[in-house]
């Protein structure tokens, strides 16, 4: 098969630079869509076919973006919000580049990414070149709060592919992609106790916060680590003033497990947790939010055949388990082939030194593209 020209990491960090400067904080959904708009824009001056899903619950819309062939198509995921608010490249995190680092709001995590599967799938039609089966490129807006409106799109998709890419970053000192992810469960907490003053009638109050420090230390008890369960409480909220007997106190409850039997128990625990004793009482909502994406040995044929090219191209590509989720726990979990953390290599997810390492830009994108091309 014929090669695909990508052009050169400093091109591609230049036209990067690009949308890392198109802030897209997902709960703006006119900002993420103006991101939207330049790949589709792009896409459509190559003749991809484009299909527009509008936004949903006040977040941004969906595109994909379709190339010729036969068969079942191949499906590359993608999402472009980030947890970076307005405001962010003025201040705390300008993009720059400082030696082999490009920093910047959600460079890493995943604008790179997103940006190499846009730009794969671009020169694969610019240049008129050949794939084994079509390509579908699906960019999200929502997958840092967990996918709510895409994911029965990205379903939807995925049940009529061959096999699943996604660009998340890849991980590590040596870049590896991803073959597991844990399963992520959230939860909502909030207790309901009777105000008092804490001097004169402190016997007639009941403490939420008390209530809600029992509560902690009972998720705390359910980390398995040789399970792979963790639980972690944040934030946490509760009372007015130190002479008021608390009356209400809530927090949030991030789970992490291994498998899905392991998520469908502590799921039950957890939402047990609710009811009423003493004059408190306990509301406790949510559930498992994505399944655990589990390694098969499909995955690893398509790790293998990343392996490999990566190899041509000269570098060495290591596969790991990851705790975090991402939008392809969904479609491991409905039986497709998935491979995950094929973005660039970089580190901060999330943090105020995100970055990537701009260089390998060009040799993650040809991996990436050549995925495309042969799968």
């Amino acid at each position: 098969m014929a090669s695909i020209d990508l052009g050169t990491s400093e091109k591609l960090l230049a036209e990067l630079r690009g949308w890392v400067e198109i802030e897209t904080p997902t709960t703006d959904a006119a900002a993420v869509n103006r991101l939207l708009d330049r790949a589709e824009a792009g896409l459509r001056e190559v003749g991809a076919a484009l299909e527009r899903i509008p936004g949903q619950g006040g977040y941004g819309d969906n595109l994909l973006a379709r190339t010729p062939g036969e068969g079942a198509p191949l499906l590359v995921v993608v999402h472009l919000d980030t947890v970076w608010n307005h405001g962010t490249l003025a201040g705390p995190m300008p993009f720059r580049v400082e030696g082999e680092r490009a920093y910047g709001p959600g460079i890493y995590d995943m604008k790179s990414g997103s940006f190499l599967a846009f730009h794969a799938v671009r020169e694969i039609l610019r240049q008129r070149v050949p794939t084994r089966r079509p390509v579908t490129l699906l960019f999200t807006p929502d997958e840092e709060v967990g996918s709510p409106t895409s994911r029965a799109i990205i379903e939807n998709e995925a049940r009529r592919s061959a096999a699943v890419l996604i660009a998340e970053p890849a991980g590590g000192p040596q870049g590896a992609c991803v073959t597991a992810r844990k399963g992520v469960g959230r939860f909502d907490v909030r207790i309901h106790g009777v105000s008092a003053h804490s001097g004169g009638n402190w016997t007639e109050g009941r403490s939420a916060v008390v209530a809600l420090a029992e509560l902690i230390r009972t998720v705390h008890g359910m980390v398995d680590l040789e399970r792979g369960t963790t639980t972690n409480v944040a934030p946490v909220w509760g009372g007015t003033r130190p002479n008021v007997v608390p009356p209400e106190a809530g927090c949030e409850i991030d789970l992490r497990v291994a498998t899905a039997e392991d998520g469908k128990a502590a799921e039950r625990a957890i939402l047990a947790l609710a009811g009423e004793r003493d004059g408190i009482r306990i509301e406790v909502s949510g559930g498992m939010n994505r399944p655990p994406m589990v390694e098969s040995a499909e995955t690893l044929r398509l790790y293998e055949a990343a392996r490999a090219l990566a190899r041509e191209v000269g570098y060495d590509l290591p596969k790991q388990h990851r705790g975090g989720g991402s939008d392809g726990n969904f479609t491991a979990a409905l039986g497709i082939p998935t491979l995950d953390g094929l973005g660039c290599t970089g580190a901060g997810a999330h943090a105020p030194h995100e970055h990537i390492l701009w260089r390998d830009l060009l040799p993650r994108g040809q991996v990436l593209a050549r995925l495309m091309q042969t799968l």
